[in-house]
């Protein structure tokens, strides 16, 4: 199991707006093969900050695999106009952890 990383920074006027956004393209992140659930959370020092994590079978499972895919152009399509920048994205693996991140 991996974690991908992706610090999503969003313009400032348009938070409210990249949250329903989300919601409407998250479905296409769900359906993905080897998907394990995910959290997407708002900076609280940083409102326009969201960080998404993923939760993945593999690395290959989010890339190549959900990052080549149609159904991942179309979820970042719906939702490049709210960024203010590129999103930065990396990969963890967990060591330990007595944290379970919610499935959404």
């Amino acid at each position: 199991m991996i974690h991908e990383i992706a610090v999503l920074p969003v313009h400032s006027a348009q938070t409210e707006q990249f949250k329903q956004a989300f919601a409407d393209v998250v479905h296409l992140l769900q359906r993905a093969k080897g998907y394990h659930g995910h959290m997407l959370a708002q900076g609280i020092e940083s409102p326009e900050t969201f960080n998404l994590i993923v939760r993945w079978a593999s690395l290959e499972d989010h890339a190549p695999g959900f990052e080549a895919s149609d159904d991942h152009q179309t979820f970042m399509l719906g939702l490049e106009e709210y960024f203010s920048e590129e999103p930065t994205v990396y990969h963890i693996q967990a060591i330990a952890s007595d944290i379970a991140l919610p499935t959404v």
